[in-house]
């Protein structure tokens, strides 16, 4: 799920609002949430480093993965010492939180299907005869007290 999180500076009221909104379906956005804080206490916590900050932005209504905690934090840096920037737009896509995938390759010392195939495909028409030479049919006596009786 793609989002964009929304930082505002409203310098006047010592206020910082971050909007969140996301692309629920291809080409539609919705917004999610808005949440105030004090901009003092935004500035002091991003200097202070990332625990600062994730501690501040982290409410009941708004709780970033660590990850996008992470990447809000070092997108906004700059942002929080500027006076003049007064909003700034985080994209995120949640594929980002998942480790990539390293692409199988075989090795050399890897065995091979086929290999095991050939050594094990290998069954003799007697040892096939012998396997089937039991019969399967179950059988029931008359002292058979079992619920599968009849």
């Amino acid at each position: 799920m793609r989002q964009k999180i929304r930082f505002e500076k409203n310098i006047k009221n010592n206020m910082l609002t971050i909007l969140e909104s996301s692309e629920v379906d291809p080409g539609v956005v919705m917004p999610l949430l808005e949440e105030d804080y004090s901009l003092e206490e935004a500035i002091k916590a991003s200097k202070e480093g990332l625990r600062s900050f994730s501690q501040l932005i982290r409410t009941r209504g708004f709780f970033p993965t660590s990850d996008l905690c992470e990447k809000l934090f070092e997108m906004t840096k700059d942002f929080f010492l500027n006076e003049a920037e007064e909003n700034i737009i985080v994209e995120y896509d949640d594929v980002e939180a998942f480790p990539k995938e390293e692409k199988f390759q075989l090795e050399d010392e890897d065995v091979e299907l086929d290999k095991i195939l050939e050594e094990d495909g290998d069954t003799k028409e007697d040892e096939m005869k012998e396997i089937d030479s039991e019969d399967d049919t179950p059988k029931f006596t008359p002292e058979d007290t079992s619920e599968h009786e009849n």
